[in-house]
C-alpha cells in the first residue's frame, strides 16, 4: 500500500487518498497530452509559414501570426 507522510508521520494511505490521487494523475496526464498536441500543432504552423516565406508564397492569417512579435 502506498505511503504518505503525514505530520511527520508515514502511514498507509486511506483508498479514498489514493483514488484521488490516481485521478489527478490522470487529469495531468491528459493535460500534458493537450499541451504537446498544442505545441505539435503550432510547431507545423510556423514551420508551413517558414517554407511559405521561403517559397514567396502568401501566408494564411494563422502563419502570420506566429511570426509576429
Amino acid at each position: 500500500m502506498p505511503k504518505v507522510l503525514d505530520n511527520n508521520v508515514l502511514r498507509d494511505m486511506t483508498a479514498e487518498e489514493i483514488a484521488r490521487a490516481d485521478a489527478n494523475r490522470e487529469q495531468d496526464n491528459i493535460i500534458l497530452a493537450q499541451m504537446k498536441a498544442d505545441k505539435d500543432a503550432y510547431d507545423a504552423l510556423k514551420a508551413s509559414a517558414k517554407a511559405k516565406l521561403i517559397a514567396g508564397e502568401a501566408l494564411t492569417e494563422d502563419e502570420a501570426n506566429t511570426i509576429v512579435l
